[in-house]
């Protein structure tokens, strides 16, 4: 299939384009309409009237941004109209919604003229907290954005303009680091007058390049004060004096000797001979779309020594907008910023080039490959999926907003980043939120045991935890290896990391006589401790047991079987508990509890009732609503007398005499437990004041296949599984985890531990 035939195919198939509304509260009962139109929608309404700040605490306005265009230029196809800019607009509004949380509806205008533009977009400010301009010609683009900008009191932004610049400046600045040149300094030719590259003339300029060092050029040649012809206003502000230029009126004339090539124009525009007549250690970013002006094997034929960005996403450092606008509006929607000025421009600017230069996280590689890149010339700046450009970008954007006095809503830099890390989910906000109350704990560090000391990402991981003060890490593992993938690794925090080696573990044979104690009437010979003894997960299990640890995490690299078996056989259950696994599954806004998803197959009432109740306590250490528990069943509220469903209904008057406070009901079908609108309209039957977040299941193989569908298909994130019951804390990892998943789950076992959970 062509590329052609599968994005027609991706834009028409199901519904049609690429955009939905959803509602964002209850609708789907009588009283839900009472209240969301008729007659209760008149109180909102009364209240925006008597204080229009209001509107932005009763409606969506302060999240909702506009994407206008009149289709005179778009991407690289040119004037193509309204009607066919519209996919290209729906997809600017996916882009804000994914990246930034940002509710977009995309309105393309039949307004051929600055004037008309102009007058539809001052008609759009009572319904947006934003304006993005996309694909508007220059040089009306500027007139445009610049009228609306003094008459309106919301940001107007033109990506076009500002998104290109921002990106390629945060790329010039890291570029520049590594050859050792200042902006100051260098010869700067941007080819391409339009509104792209007038605005990374003008950023660059901003940055800090004088004026004098910068060439424009357009398809005529170097814009000098002397010309006529093709000249506007905007053009006019970078027109050099002739007699500064030494006879030059070219690009292959302005590319002689000049330090930087900046293209927002055509494919094709600059030759191999342009790019070897540049000075050493050249900066090209050619970044017109689909074709560059040069392609980047044709400039490292002639230059082995330059460092090269593109537009497209199929070679090192692309030039991509989505860099920058969906967090520079967040930044500024959220301090209800009145403009986007060119202070928080360049706060967006330097928080993109310092970004680039952390470490990468290991999602970012996968999603691109699984290729492993650092700061360099073929990693300027960070990629498009990174999570961390919401915290870092926003919050700079914020700052200077309000630092430059058009903020007109504060908020608090001290917990605005954690705010925006909980935009992007539940997952975020609550391990931070852990971690918050572990590193402000008088407590000593924690012990975490690793059996997989080795893991590159067990190591990465470990670095961070004991860097941000979580837990003290224990890496178990060839000493030597360990080592030398420290130092590899660069992994500063573990110098002095402690790590054992089963191998040369100085209390061995004390280790082997008490495995060998505690299993030899099960089968176990003194030769058979010995060999066990080597197995990290074993080891792990018995430091534990002689209190030389708090806690056991391992599995990365097992079966789940294999990475439960040597903790059960070394530390045994809990007298008062039952064994059971549990998963944590979370959307944006949501975390529910699953159990069992492990390891009981088919429990009977009195093993269910237990993992419920046992759920129940561990789930509301994290949960920041009230524990809602619903034992699922095919059968409801005793609709069915099968077996299967009498287990069920059994399990719950046991908790129903054992622990009356707790908020519960079954046997529920599972769509009912799960939405407060079917409870609802349920008359009462049910005990749940809402939707339950702790779903106990029948048996083994609904719970398993339950979590993993949701998790696969439904796109929720999932954290576990968290082993329940064993007579020390112990939590095995999914295979494969990244560093991430692993610092959430040792987050949540170090809390377990400290709760004494």
């Amino acid at each position: 299939m062509t590329l052609k035939e599968k994005a027609l195919k991706y834009h028409s198939q199901g519904r049609p384009g690429k955009l939905e509304i959803q509602c964002t509260k209850p609708f789907q009962t009588q009283q839900d309409i009472t209240l969301a139109y008729s007659p209760g929608v008149a109180e909102p309404c009364l209240e925006i009237a008597k204080s229009p700040d209001a509107v932005f605490d009763y409606t969506v306005k302060g999240n909702l941004v506009a994407v206008v265009s009149n289709g005179s230029a778009v991407l690289g196809l040119g004037n193509i109209g309204p009607l066919a800019a519209k996919p290209v607009m729906e997809g600017k509004a996916i882009l804000f919604k994914k990246f930034a949380d940002i509710d977009c509806f995309d309105i393309e205008i039949n307004a051929p003229t600055a004037a008309e533009v102009i007058q539809a977009c001052t008609y759009l400010e009572p319904t947006f907290g934003g304006i993005n301009l996309e694909d508007i010609k220059a040089p009306e683009c500027f007139e445009i954005e610049e009228v609306l900008k003094s008459r309106l009191k919301i940001p107007v932004f033109h990506d076009d303009q500002h998104g290109t610049a921002i990106v390629s400046g945060a790329a010039l600045l890291n570029a520049l680091e590594i050859i050792g040149k200042s902006l100051e300094s260098v010869v700067i030719v941007v080819n391409g007058a339009g509104s792209a590259g007038i605005a990374c003339a003008q950023m660059y300029h901003e940055l800090g390049a004088p004026k004098e060092n910068i060439i424009l050029c357009d398809s005529l040649g170097i814009i000098t004060t002397d010309r006529q012809k093709g000249m506007n206003p905007y053009k006019q502000r970078f027109a050099r004096d002739p007699k500064t230029l030494d006879g030059k009126k070219t690009l292959f004339d302005a590319l002689n000797g000049a330090d930087v090539f900046c293209g927002c124009s055509v494919g094709g525009a600059v030759t191999s001979e342009m790019v070897s007549n540049m000075k050493a250690k050249p900066i090209i970013f050619a970044m017109a779309n689909p074709d560059p002006e040069i392609l980047p094997q044709h400039v490292f034929e002639v230059r082995k020594d330059a460092i090269m960005a593109t537009g497209r996403s199929d070679y090192p450092n692309q030039v991509n907008n989505v860099l920058g606008y969906p967090y520079i509006f967040r930044g500024a929607l959220d301090t209800r910023a009145t403009e986007i000025n060119e202070a928080m421009k360049l706060a967006a600017v330097k928080a993109l080039a310092l970004l680039a230069k952390e470490d990468i996280p290991k999602v970012v590689t996968e999603t691109y490959g699984g290729a492993e890149e650092c700061f360099g010339p073929k990693y300027l700046i960070p990629k498009p999926f990174d999570p961390r450009l919401l915290s870092r970008i926003s919050y700079a954007v914020a700052k200077a907003a309000m630092e430059t006095g058009v903020a007109r809503k504060s908020v608090d830099l001290n917990t605005y980043m954690d705010q925006l890390e909980a935009r992007m989910g539940v997952v975020q906000a609550t391990t931070q939120r852990i971690k918050s109350v572990i590193t402000q704990s008088s407590q000593k560090l924690t012990r975490i045991v690793f059996a997989e000391g080795y893991s590159p990402t067990i190591l990465k991981a470990a670095d961070q935890l004991k860097e941000q003060r979580i837990c003290e890490p224990i890496l178990l593992g060839d000493h030597q290896e360990i080592l030398d993938k420290i130092q590899s690794l660069s992994l500063e925090n573990l110098h002095n990391v402690k790590i054992l080696d089963p191998k040369t573990f100085p209390q061995k044979e004390e280790f082997i006589q008490t495995l060998y104690q505690s299993r030899y009437r099960k089968g176990m010979t003194l030769r058979g401790a010995k060999e066990a003894f080597q197995n990290l997960q074993t080891f792990g299990s018995l430091l534990l047991l002689k209190g030389e640890g708090d806690a056991l995490c391992g599995g990365i690299d097992k079966h789940y079987a294999d990475a439960l078996r040597p903790a059960l056989q070394t530390l045994g259950t809990h007298p008062d508990q039952i064994l059971s696994g549990v998963y944590i599954l979370v959307w944006k806004n949501r975390m529910v509890f699953f159990a069992d998803t492990t390891v009981h197959i088919d429990p009977n009432s009195k093993e269910l009732a237990q993992i419920a109740m046992q759920t129940y306590d561990f789930a509301k250490i994290y949960l920041t609503e009230p524990p809602r528990l619903a034992f699922l069943s095919f059968s409801h509220l005793g609709s069915h007398s099968h077996p299967f469903a009498q287990k069920v209904r059994d399990a719950v008057k046991i908790v129903s005499q054992k622990r009356p406070e707790m908020e519960m009901d079954g046997e529920l079908h599972a769509d009912i437990a799960f939405s407060s609108g079917i409870l609802e309209s349920q008359d009462n039957l049910s005990n749940l004041k809402g939707p339950a977040n702790i779903l106990i299941f029948p048996d083994l193989t609904s719970g398993n296949i339950a979590y993993k569908l949701l998790h696969k298909i439904g796109g929720a994130t999932a954290i576990g599984p968290l082993l329940l019951g064993t007579q020390k804390t112990v939590s095995i990892f999914q295979q494969e985890s990244e560093v991430e998943e692993v610092i959430n789950l040792v987050t949540l076992t170090v809390h377990r531990v400290q709760k004494g959970f």
